[in-house]
């Protein structure tokens, strides 16, 4: 596999690009008081959290996910048809 496949172009351009958006997002996090430390300790706190939440953490994840699918599904449901009906007629032209 080729390099321009994996980094979705020319690596050095990709490396410098990802670099300069690392520092500009680094400078707007820095002055919304956000830092590393802040982040990790944050990671740290909710997955303790989530473990001591234990089977709960399913049971409030199923609730949600219940709830979203209420509207998600009948709407991806309508969709599909209606975008089959379209794939259809475009074939037969």
């Amino acid at each position: 596999m080729r390099l321009e496949t994996i980094f979705g172009g020319n690596p050095i351009a990709v490396i410098i690009k990802l670099v300069l958006l690392s520092v500009v997002v680094g400078i707007v996090l820095s002055a919304l008081g956000i830092t590393p430390y802040n982040i990790f300790y944050h990671l740290e706190i909710f997955a303790r959290r989530v473990y001591e939440m234990g089977w709960g953490v399913f049971e409030w994840g199923l609730g949600y996910f219940l709830i979203g699918a209420v509207i998600v599904i009948p709407i991806w449901i309508i969709a599909r048809l209606l975008g089959g009906s379209r794939r259809r007629d475009d074939r037969s032209r």
